[in-house]
């Protein structure tokens, strides 16, 4: 009760109980995100065991079951997961406003996580019937993702990163449409897929829905990661919003109704898209005041896999008419690069984003002090030694997946796949082992006072580590 008017104290939407001070009150609380990215973790596992079995079908067809399964636990399971956890935690930072529900939160977690599997189980296993449920799932949830996103996406005012995420809502739910597409046809063929659909779903997939929402959400992070100040007029980040998913949009078109001039304008248009992100990029590494670290590393990797990418799909297409095997196999190789580009870059900020969400966690359990018993810091959460060790498995993996693919060797895939259940198994164990060694003596009750005075600088602006 308000000792003013007697009323009940009213509570944001996305806040939680003990949320530390300093922390926006529209976040919502950590289990949501992190549910998220635990799963893009299992994800990347799951996608590791796929590719090392697909390794002999990817040599001789590209297109196999056994191969678009393995993607599929590639993208829905891992690079959508751990975005869609980076959408539901950054939204609200960004616009200043929470999610509509949790319950919705949560209700897209569920389905998402439910689709995401079934949908490359039932390719692997022929199972059509698991296919068709898992397009219904998926559904579900895009539909669950917009209507929780709709509320704060309609802020006004505030720049490139909401322009992005609402690019991205769009993206999800043509995305999505086409899917539901793909697996009615595997279901009996009822639906008339012209062209290059397959193509054209992976083009909006992968760069008018998950890249854009890296895009976006990477414009608001640079600047606190990296404490870069850009000077005021530069333009490349939010040139890279409008023109990347305008871009994907005509190459998928183009792809689709095998429109040969509307694809190759299409694929001008989102390679200056994304040669703007790169110099968007490079102005806050130019600008920045931290000194190179580990996650400087990771975006630095992930962006050189964009001109890889770029290099395989150019070199694909014109082999492709005269060549048709080779073509297939470095344009399969050009989306493993591009999905390099997502993952690493999904592994490197994770290593900065998951340590403050556990941060919160920790400090509303009134865990104050690190395991050296100073005051509890965002580096103390995680083994730095270990968290080398995955950049080396993530980079090696991505690289040994682009040779096998390219130059159809299955050895290499089964390298690339192991590499991935490395990375996958080895970033969630150092990202919670230390976490939950400091809750054990630390009662976990809902009820636990926040320690007084020992709450550090970086909370106060919110995320900046």
């Amino acid at each position: 009760m308000t000792a003013e008017t007697g009323a009940p104290p009213t509570r944001t939407t996305g806040s939680w109980r003990n949320r530390p001070p300093g922390v926006p009150g529209a976040v919502p609380p950590p289990s949501v995100p992190l549910a998220f990215l635990a799963a893009a973790s299992a994800g990347l596992v799951a996608c590791g065991v796929a590719w090392i079995w697909a390794r002999s079908a990817a040599a001789v067809d590209p297109g196999a079951d056994q191969v678009v399964a393995a993607v599929h636990f590639g993208v829905l399971a891992t690079l959508a997961m751990g975005l869609l956890g980076a959408t539901h935690q950054f939204t609200p930072v960004i616009t200043g406003r929470p999610l509509r529900s949790l319950g919705l939160a949560r209700a897209t977690f569920v389905t998402w996580l439910a689709a995401s599997w079934m949908l490359p189980i039932g390719i692997a296993t022929e199972q059509l019937g698991v296919t068709a449920a898992s397009g219904a799932l998926a559904g579900v949830a895009i539909v669950l993702l917009v209507a929780d996103l709709t509320a704060p996406l309609s802020a006004r005012g505030k720049g490139a990163p909401v322009t992005a995420l609402r690019f991205a809502g769009a993206g999800a739910v043509l995305t999505t449409f086409l899917g539901v597409a793909f697996v009615g046809d595997r279901q009996g063929h009822w639906f008339a897929l012209p062209g290059h659909v397959d193509m054209a779903m992976g083009v909006i997939g992968m760069f008018g829905w998950l890249g854009i929402t890296y895009v976006g959400v990477a414009e608001k992070l640079w600047p606190m990661f990296m404490l870069a100040h850009l000077p005021a007029g530069r333009r490349a980040g939010r040139v890279a919003v409008w023109t990347i998913p305008i871009g994907a949009a005509a190459l998928a078109g183009g792809l689709g109704w095998s429109i040969l001039g509307l694809a190759w304008a299409g694929a001008g248009v989102l390679a200056a898209g994304l040669g703007a992100h790169l110099a968007s990029l490079w102005a806050h590494v130019q600008h920045r005041r931290r000194k190179t670290d580990l996650h400087l590393v990771f975006v630095m990797t992930s962006a050189a896999w964009l001109p890889v990418g770029a290099g395989l799909a150019l070199a694909g297409a014109l082999v492709l008419p005269h060549r048709y095997g080779l073509g297939v196999a470095l344009v399969a190789a050009a989306m493993a690069a591009f999905g390099g580009w997502l993952l690493e870059a999904l592994v490197g900020h994770a290593h900065k984003v998951v340590p403050f969400i556990v941060w919160s966690a920790l400090r509303s359990r009134g865990v104050a002090t690190g395991p050296s018993g100073k005051p509890l810091m965002f580096a103390d959460l995680y083994d730095h030694r270990w968290a080398a060790v995955t950049y080396a498995t993530t980079t090696a993996g991505v690289a040994a997946l682009c040779v096998g693919l390219g130059a159809s060797l299955p050895a290499a895939t089964a390298v690339a796949g192991l590499l991935l259940v490395v990375t996958g198994i080895v970033a969630a164990a150092n990202l919670s082992i230390r976490p939950v060694h400091l809750l054990r003596p630390v009662r976990l009750s809902e009820d636990a006072p926040v320690a007084p005075g020992a709450v550090d600088a970086p909370a106060s602006r919110g995320l900046e580590p």
